[in-house]
């Protein structure tokens, strides 16, 4: 087999996303708005069978595409597998509230299948300019979707934000990347890896000062998150609730496979910036989120917390971290798939509802969708002996392993802050007069809301086991 063909192979799944996004879109063109829910179902079906495909080369010795522009390790393939199975979730989690909102069209999966493409680049990538197609790939599609509903001027406002904010992260991005290049000599992750262990001169640690913060907006990371709260506000529930998940786990892994591979000898230069974007987005999460009355700028709250304490992983830079942060991101897609599933339930008979209050009583009305949204949210906050509690503890315990023994304590702190609005929402639900009762809603919501409530409980914890094997064996790719 030839070198190029051989690379064909192993891109495998990127290729059937490719073909089924042109094959679709041609389809749509024909069709019209008549094909928005069969694109969607094959959407659905080609997001799984790429996951599928893709966990054949598990166990497989990493392996190069196209030169070294793309590498295959157990890293991707971990990561990709998420990537994959999120997308899927939401395109099936989606499908009622755009048809009762009347927004089913035949580009939304479609730009779903392109931005996953974009971010199973981007994890594989293995040379900067691959990871800047790949991330310009993804970040294309996430600024149509986030405007999708073009009758609401919120979306119209969402999306003109995230794209001028995101064209100056691409700008730092790129600044970063000509930085290191000029210093370097090279794009690829080798070369620039044996120039940092030579001699970790004063222009290329600035370049990657401005890489990470270029990437940081993608995990809104503070003060990267000013785009946010509005985006998650404005945008539809499912596209707020595919922002929340596959782009941050893809961008968490691409920051991860950057610093601990071909930056990892200049681990003293760029641990304070990870550490000052840890301490800060807890903070600002955290405190930012006591004050919202809107469920989806909570969530927008929430996840910039969630990235601060992935950062803390981050910032201890060992084998150990790394498997820690892979650990809790995949507690982390669990929790906020389930818990937009509850949030996509939240429908009353005059329409759609986000407001916090508006969950008062629904312990009476829907006692079944209460009790999986209370579940998620205690094993969020991190309370023992739920699953995300574990998730926390991992990564506190490499913190202080990796000498950040004062980072672990701030972290466990804010903890209690972030517990007070979480509980707030659950007296909500269950102590608070009720509030107009929820519609019956599909089927697949509380489904998926119970399913993911059920891999928190004390009872599932055969799922750690199994993550953190995952996550181990993902880790050692890079050490």
């Amino acid at each position: 087999m030839t070198p190029f063909m051989s690379s064909l192979f192993l891109i495998g799944p990127e290729i059937a996303l490719t073909f089924a996004a042109l094959a679709l879109l041609v389809g749509g063109a024909v069709r019209g708005e008549r094909a928005g829910s069969f694109i969607n179902t094959i959407s659905i079906a080609v997001l799984l069978f790429a996951a599928i495909w893709g966990l054949k080369s598990a166990g497989a010795a990493p392996a190069e595409a196209f030169g070294g522009a793309l590498v295959l390790d157990r890293l991707a393939l971990f990561a990709k597998t998420g990537i994959l199975l999120s997308a899927a979730l939401v395109l099936a989690i989606g499908t009622g509230f755009l048809k009762l909102e009347k927004i089913v069209k035949y580009e939304y999966a479609i730009l779903v299948l392109l931005a996953t493409l974009g971010m199973m680049v981007m994890v594989s990538a293995n040379d900067l300019l691959s990871l800047y197609v790949g991330l310009e790939l993804q970040s294309l599609s996430l600024y149509v979707l986030a405007a999708f509903n073009r009758s609401s001027l919120r979306a119209s406002e969402a999306g003109l934000k995230y794209f001028v904010l995101g064209a100056l992260s691409s700008g730092l991005l790129l600044y970063g990347i000509s930085l290191v290049y000029g210093f370097v000599g090279t794009t690829r992750f080798e070369g620039i890896a044996e120039a940092a262990h030579m001699d970790a001169s004063v222009g290329l640690v600035i370049g990657v000062v401005f890489v990470l913060s270029g990437l940081a907006f993608k995990i809104s990371a503070v003060p990267f998150h000013m785009w946010t709260p509005d985006v998650y506000q404005g945008a539809p529930t499912p596209v707020t609730a595919f922002f929340a998940s596959a782009p941050k786990f893809a961008a968490i892994a691409l920051i991860a496979r950057l610093l601990m591979g071909p930056f990892a000898d200049m681990a003293d230069q760029w641990q304070q910036v990870v550490v000052a974007l840890s301490v800060l987005s807890m903070t600002v999460g955290y405190f930012g989120a006591i004050m919202q009355r809107n469920i989806k700028r909570l969530m927008a709250y929430s996840s910039i917390a969630n990235m601060g304490y992935a950062m803390i992983a981050l910032a201890a830079g060992s084998q150990r971290g790394l498997e820690a942060l892979l650990f809790y991101m995949g507690l982390y897609l669990i929790t906020t798939l389930g818990m937009f599933a509850c949030i996509l339930a939240m429908r009353q008979s005059e329409g759609m509802v986000e407001n916090i209050d508006d969950l008062a009583g629904l312990s009476q009305s829907r006692p079944g969708l209460a009790l999986s949204f209370s579940l998620l949210l205690f094993s969020i906050a991190g309370l023992p002996p739920l699953a995300g509690f574990f998730g926390k503890l991992y990564i506190f315990l490499a913190a202080v392993e990796g000498g950040l023994l004062w980072l672990a304590i701030y972290g466990a702190v804010l903890s209690v802050v972030g517990a007070f609005y979480y509980l707030r929402i659950v007296k909500i639900m269950w102590f608070d007069e009720p509030a107009p009762a929820f519609v019956s809603s599909s089927i697949v919501l509380p489904l998926t809301a119970g399913i993911a409530a059920f891999m928190m409980l004390p009872g599932a914890l055969w799922l750690l086991p199994a993550l953190e094997r995952w996550s181990q064996a993902a880790a050692s790719s890079l050490f």
